[in-house]
C-alpha cells in the first residue's frame, strides 16, 4: 500500500515538475515510451559513412594499418625489388609459396588490399584537411574575439591601479599604447571600448594551425607523390662485362621492373661502356688479406646525339645519367671460353659470368651450348682466382685475385630444356634431364684449365680453351680475366618531390608543436583617482608558458606608460 501511495507520489510531482517538459517521459512510465527514431534512408547512411571516414580518428587508424600492412614487403622479397630473391624462396618453399603469391605476398605495394587502404587513407585525409581549410581561412579573415565582461574569471589575470589626475583620458591612453604594444608583438589587434571602458582584444599563434594543415597537405602530397611516382619508375638490373657494352633499351636488360605508365618508349637513349673495372684488396699477409678496400666501375656514357662523358660508379655513389641512377651492386670473374665441335668450328666463344660463392672469389659458372654439337651441350664449373687445393682434394680459392687462376669444368649432354620457350636463368641448369660425361660420379675428371690453356671433351665432341685475356708482353696472369659488374639502373622522377613534401611536413609539424596559440586582453577602467588595468590571456591546449607572457605584458605595458606618460602626471601603480 506505501509503495503504491509512493509511485502515485513520484508520478505526480514528475507531471508537476516546472523542469520538465509537458510531453516528458519518466523511467517509471508504464505507458508506451518507445522512441521513433526518423529514418536515415540511403543519403542519411551516405552523410553518415562519409563523417567516419573523413574523421581524423579513422585517418590515424588507416596510417597505422598502412604502417602494418608494409610489413610483409620488408619480410618477403618483392618481384620490383629483388626478383631473383622471389625465385629463389620458390625454389626453397615449393608447397607454401602459391598460397602466399595468391596473397600477393611477393607484389605487397601493388596489391589490392595494399592499394583500398592507400587509397582510404588518401580519402581520408582529403575529407579531413578540406574543411578545415575552409574553416582556416574564415578564422584568418574573422577579427579577434570580444574582450570578456569578467577577465577575472579566467586563470592567467593580472590586475592594478594606475593613479591619474584624468582617469578617462589615462584609461585611453593606456589602451592606445597597449595596442601598439600588442602589434609590435606579432598579435592581430581589435578594439572594443563601451562607453568609459576601454579594451583591446589580440590573439596570434595561426600559424599553428596553418603548421597542421601543410603537415596533412604534406603526407597527401607524399601519397600522391609516391602513387604517381611509382607508376612512371622503373629499374633495371645488368650485368655488364669489361669492354662491353649497355644499351638502354628494354631488350638489353637481364631484368626490369617497370610501373604501369612506363611505356616500351619511356626509357632515355644512351649507351654506356664499361672501360675497366678497379679493385684494390689487402695485400697476403696483412691485416685483413684479401679484403676489398675500394672498387669502382669506369665508364663512357654515349647520348643520343653521339656526345660522350666519362663516368665512375661506386658502391653508395650512383652515376647519374639524365633522370636515371646507375648503382653498382656486385662484381666478378667472366673467364673467356671458347668451344669447338668435333671438325674444329667454333661453336661459341667471348666471356661467361661467373656468381662468386664467398670472399676469395671460388666463382660458379654455367655455359650453355644449345647449337652446333651433336647434341645440346652445357659446361658447369668453378673459377678460382688463385687456386688451393684442401685436404680433401677439391679446389678452392685461396685469394680473390688473379695470382694462379684455374678454371674447372664438367660436360653434360641432353635436353637444356629452352626449346619449350620457357625463359631460363643463364645462371641455373636443370641436370636431371641431361647425361654427366665428366667429374664426381663418372669415369673422366673434370676438365681442369689455366690461361691460355685448351683440353679435349669427351667422346671426340671437340675441344674447350680458356682465353687468356693478359696484353701483349705481360709476365702473369693478373690481367687474363675479364671483370663483371652488376648494374641496377633506376628512374624514378618522383624522388625529389617525395623529399620536398617530406622536409615540408617536418618543417609544418615543427610549427604545428611549437607556436602557441594564444588570446590576449588588456582592459581600462577609469575611476575615482586612478585607472584600473587588467591583462589576461586564454590559450587553446596546453601552454605552460602563458602566465609568464601576461606577467611580461603587464610589465612592459607598464614601463611604456611610464616612458611616455605626460609631465607632471603622477604615476602610482598599486597591486591589488
Amino acid at each position: 500500500m506505501s509503495s503504491s501511495r509512493s509511485e502515485v507520489k513520484d508520478g505526480a510531482s514528475a507531471a508537476t515538475d516546472p523542469l520538465r517538459p509537458s510531453d516528458h517521459i519518466d523511467s517509471t512510465d508504464t505507458g508506451d515510451g518507445d522512441i521513433n527514431q526518423p529514418r536515415l534512408g540511403f543519403t542519411g547512411w551516405m552523410r553518415w559513412g562519409w563523417r567516419q571516414v573523413t574523421s581524423m580518428r579513422v585517418a590515424i587508424i588507416l596510417l597505422l594499418v598502412l604502417a602494418i600492412a608494409a610489413i610483409p614487403g620488408s619480410i618477403f622479397p618483392q618481384r620490383s625489388a629483388d626478383p631473383n630473391g622471389v625465385i629463389k624462396w620458390k625454389a626453397d618453399n615449393p608447397d607454401l609459396f602459391p598460397v602466399l603469391d595468391k596473397l600477393s605476398l611477393f607484389d605487397v605495394y601493388s596489391s589490392p588490399w595494399f592499394s583500398a587502404i592507400y587509397l582510404l587513407l588518401f580519402l581520408s585525409l582529403i575529407g579531413c584537411i578540406i574543411p578545415r581549410i575552409k574553416h582556416h581561412l574564415k578564422a584568418l579573415r574573422a577579427l579577434p574575439p570580444r574582450t570578456p565582461a569578467r577577465l577575472s574569471r579566467l586563470d592567467d589575470h593580472r590586475e592594478t591601479v594606475r593613479a591619474s589626475a584624468d582617469p578617462d583620458a589615462e584609461a585611453g591612453r593606456a589602451v592606445d599604447v597597449a595596442e601598439k604594444q600588442l602589434k609590435a608583438l606579432g598579435y592581430r589587434v581589435s578594439r572594443y571600448d563601451r562607453g568609459a571602458v576601454r579594451s583591446v582584444s589580440a590573439e596570434r599563434g595561426y600559424l599553428r594551425e596553418t603548421g597542421n594543415l601543410l603537415f596533412h597537405i604534406s603526407l597527401v602530397g607524399v601519397l600522391v607523390a609516391v602513387g604517381v611516382g611509382g607508376g612512371l619508375a622503373y629499374t633495371g638490373q645488368k650485368v655488364v662485362i669489361e669492354g662491353r657494352n649497355f644499351v638502354n633499351i628494354l631488350t638489353d636488360y637481364d631484368s626490369i621492373n617497370r610501373g604501369r605508365f612506363v611505356g616500351d618508349d619511356a626509357l632515355a637513349p644512351y649507351r654506356m661502356t664499361l672501360d675497366s673495372f678497379d679493385i684494390k684488396y689487402q695485400p697476403p699477409g696483412a691485416a685483413g688479406a684479401g679484403q676489398a678496400g675500394d672498387f669502382a666501375a669506369n665508364v663512357t656514357v654515349t647520348e643520343a646525339d653521339d656526345s660522350q662523358h666519362k663516368g665512375v660508379v661506386k658502391v653508395n655513389h650512383p652515376l647519374a645519367i639524365g633522370a636515371d641512377k646507375v648503382y653498382l651492386l656486385g662484381n666478378g670473374y667472366a673467364p673467356s671460353i671458347t668451344v669447338r665441335n668435333a671438325k674444329g668450328d667454333v661453336v661459341t666463344s667471348g666471356p661467361v659470368a661467373f656468381l662468386p660463392q664467398d670472399n676469395n672469389m671460388t666463382s660458379l659458372g654455367v655455359l650453355k651450348v644449345p647449337d652446333g654439337m651433336p647434341e645440346q651441350m652445357a659446361l658447369t664449373g668453378f673459377f678460382y682466382p688463385t687456386a688451393g687445393k684442401l685436404s680433401t682434394g677439391a679446389f678452392t680459392s685461396a685469394y680473390p685475385d688473379l695470382y694462379g687462376p684455374m678454371l674447372t669444368l664438367d660436360v653434360y649432354t641432353g635436353d637444356l630444356g629452352i626449346d619449350d620457350g620457357t625463359p631460363q636463368s643463364v645462371y641455373v641448369l636443370d641436370t636431371n634431364p641431361m647425361t654427366k660425361l665428366t667429374g664426381r660420379g663418372t669415369d673422366v675428371k673434370s676438365i681442369q684449365l689455366e690461361p691460355g690453356k685448351t683440353a679435349q671433351l669427351p667422346n671426340g665432341m671437340g675441344s674447350v680453351t680458356f682465353e687468356d685475356e693478359s696484353p701483349k708482353g705481360a709476365k702473369d696472369f693478373t690481367q687474363s680475366v675479364k671483370r663483371y659488374v652488376s648494374l641496377q639502373i633506376h628512374h624514378d622522377e618522383s624522388a625529389v618531390w617525395v623529399l620536398v613534401f617530406a622536409v615540408l611536413a617536418l618543417v609544418s609539424l615543427a610549427l604545428a608543436l611549437f607556436v602557441p596559440r594564444r588570446r590576449m586582453w588588456v582592459k581600462a577602467t577609469p575611476g575615482d583617482g586612478g585607472v584600473t588595468l587588467e591583462y589576461a590571456g586564454l590559450a587553446r591546449g596546453e601552454d605552460p608558458t602563458l602566465a609568464a607572457a601576461v606577467d611580461d605584458l603587464a610589465r612592459g605595458h607598464e614601463r611604456l606608460l611610464d616612458g611616455s606618460a605626460p609631465r607632471n602626471t603622477p604615476t602610482a601603480p598599486k597591486e591589488s
